[in-house]
């Protein structure tokens, strides 16, 4: 009866949330407490919902104070030397500018929101691709790929949810991680290179006799740019952009994105030195896990908040710039105790690993976390991260374990097909960069989808051959 239940309970949960019948929050709450129950919880039900709130507390703030520190580095202008260093170094060069597409998603998807990437990325970019005449599949395909390799970042999600489903810390399951990581951001490097070497040969360079655009282009101005392209081809010389609420190329003078207006008056160019120093020293600290996660950043964000922000009334207003992140993300968190607590509180998830171990081949037992690092590219494509790390890894992991895989082993591995999830059509992030960008989804799975999954088998094989991962 609990096996029944139990993947019951998770076919539910799974058809709400990819239905859009019940978003995360109500499904992570409303589905286990009714099954719960029917499982004979009664009362007892408090209890478990409880525990599993005690045991995502720390998560909750690691979300929480990360989410207001990497927001208020975005505000103060940490990375608009970068955007700016980029938009010069890459000149009239085709492959220049696939590449700083690349590093530029990359460094700014270390505030784990995707979204925030993709909008400074094309604010910041998509006008020069126009104007260079490089197809905007290309920004797309290579923006994808860079934030999904950065998916796995602690405060990213997929790897909160992880620790968070099998009761782990997540810096054990990020840090052995994090030679994967880089691996797999040199392999997104290396299609870069491939993407701009077969743009510069499509279309060679563009002389461009406006230095206007390379300080405007950051700010989502549209200026006039003379130009002739030693190629032919390409998408015509007028920027576009999807819909939105504004638009890159519009004539008033104003980006469609306040974090790269360069008149915002969050602007701290003055702490700009002590801005990268902080984070610098919070990212070398949390790797060499001296501390807790959630204490560093909680640390970092008031040591942020009170040097940028000196006033109080500034710094509510940082806070409150960032509250729909914080209020969404964390309760997502609580509300994932909910499932995990009735899912161990009740014995399903016990009773389910039982009846999987049964019908599982002893041979392929030993091989559970390579085989979960495989699946984790369609299951989380065709299902959401919630789904699958709430609904399907518990189960997975106590499986595992009785061949002697421990959970964190299966977090590490389950996190590695997070570049294939980042191209789904359920994640919306996804949809707000192509639209941005003006492209086709369907152009852009065309030319992102095996790239991703090269990327995320990159990372799982680098796992393996570590012994972060075995085999």
């Amino acid at each position: 009866m609990l096996v029944a239940l139990g993947f019951l309970m998770v076919a539910v949960f799974m058809f709400l949330i990819m239905s859009k019948r019940a978003t995360p929050v109500v499904g992570l709450i409303a589905v286990p407490v009714a099954f719960g129950i029917a499982a004979g919880a009664g009362l007892g039900i408090g209890d478990m919902i409880t525990d599993g709130i005690k045991a995502l507390a720390p998560t909750a703030a690691l979300l929480f104070f990360a989410i207001i520190f990497f927001g208020i580095m975005i505000d103060v202008g940490l990375f608009d030397p970068l955007v700016k260093l980029i938009l010069r170094l890459v000149r009239n060069d085709p492959m220049r500018l696939v590449v700083g597409t690349a590093v530029l998603a990359m460094v700014v998807s270390l505030d784990g929101d995707g979204s925030t990437t993709f909008i400074i990325v094309t604010s910041a970019l998509l006008p020069l691709y126009m104007k260079l005449k490089v197809s905007p599949v290309v920004l797309t395909v290579v923006a994808g790929l860079a934030n999904g390799a950065m998916n796995i970042v602690p405060w990213g999600g997929p790897t909160v949810r992880a620790a968070a489903a099998l009761g782990i810390s997540p810096s054990d399951v990020f840090v052995p991680m994090i030679p994967s990581l880089v691996v797999g951001l040199l392999v997104v490097l290396l299609f870069a290179v491939q993407l701009g070497y077969s743009e510069r040969r499509r279309i060679g360079t563009l002389e461009l006799t406006d230095e206007r655009l390379l300080v405007s282009a950051g700010s989502g101005h549209r200026r006039s740019v003379t130009g002739s392209g030693s190629g032919s081809g390409g998408n015509g010389d007028t920027p576009r952009t999807g819909g939105g609420s504004g638009d890159a190329g519009s004539d008033d003078g104003q980006g469609f994105v306040d974090g790269l207006d360069p008149q915002r008056p969050t602007l701290r160019p003055k702490l700009l030195w002590f801005n990268a120093l902080v984070t610098v020293v919070l990212l070398v600290v949390l790797v060499m896990d001296v501390l807790p996660i959630p204490v560093l950043f909680m640390v970092a964000a008031s040591i942020a908040l009170t040097v940028n922000f000196p006033r109080v009334k500034e710094q509510q207003e940082a806070i409150t710039r960032h509250s729909s992140s914080i209020v969404s993300v964390v309760a997502m968190v609580f509300a994932a105790a909910v499932l995990t607590g009735v899912f161990q509180g009740t014995g399903m998830v016990e009773a389910m690993a039982q009846w999987l171990l049964e019908i599982i081949p002893a041979s392929l037992g030993p091989h559970l976390a390579v085989i979960t690092g495989i699946l984790s590219l369609p299951f989380t494509f065709f299902m959401s991260n919630d789904a699958f790390y709430f609904g399907i890894m518990p189960v997975l992991a106590e499986t595992a374990a009785t061949y002697g895989i421990e959970p964190v082993e299966m977090a590490r591995a389950s996190i590695t097909g997070q570049t294939f999830h980042m191209q789904s059509p359920l994640v919306p992030a996804i949809l707000l960069l192509v639209t941005l960008a003006g492209v086709p989804l369907a152009d852009h799975h065309k030319k992102v989808l095996w790239r991703a999954a090269l990327v995320s088998l990159s990372m799982l094989v680098i796992g393996v051959v570590l012994g972060q991962i075995p085999w």
